[in-house]
């Protein structure tokens, strides 16, 4: 909607992309596509670097909301293929860029996607734990107690809170 009242033709719309017909904005449709984008709590991203820190962040959240048989490839090498970077330079860009590593991003991720699970209530701890890729409750129960503070039954039993995506991590 937002993009039609400035003028601009979008082409796919996709979590945190939007390609645009148009091959380059002019200063003034830049400037208030951030400005409508910003009122949004969003943020036009165009600076290269900083877009592909968001497509690292994108890439992992959606590999832990897929089923853990959609990709044997281990994490990594998910992320560099699907973004075509080495993991080293992808890593070392997104430390320097966020401040934490990738890995510990998706320990975050992970763990709150756990929570979600948890609290839909739909799922037992080993059905969770096979679905995030953990090789056993226990090594969930252990990440889980050492990134909330306690265990997934006791934060179940206690309704504790969970953190929206754009501040796991921090």
């Amino acid at each position: 909607m937002i993009l039609e009242m400035l003028g601009l033709h979008p082409t796919s719309v996709e979590l945190g992309v939007i390609e645009l017909s148009e091959t380059k904005l002019t200063d003034t449709q830049s400037a208030a596509l951030s400005g409508r984008l910003q009122a949004l709590g969003f943020e036009l991203l165009e600076d290269r670097k900083r877009q592909l820190v968001e497509a690292i962040k994108t890439t992992v959240i959606e590999l832990v909301h897929r089923k853990n048989d959609e990709s044997k490839l281990k994490h990594s090498e998910y992320i560099s293929q699907k973004l075509s970077y080495d993991y080293p330079y992808l890593s070392k860009l997104f430390s320097e860029t966020v401040g934490t590593t990738i890995e510990q991003f998706t320990i975050h991720q992970r763990i709150e996607r756990a929570k979600e699970l948890l609290a839909y209530g739909e799922s037992t701890l080993s059905e969770i734990a096979d679905q995030l890729s953990y090789s056993s409750v226990a090594a969930l129960s252990g990440q889980f107690k050492k990134v909330v503070g306690v265990t997934p039954s006791a934060w179940k039993s206690g309704k504790g809170a969970r953190k929206t995506l754009d501040t796991i991590g921090k």
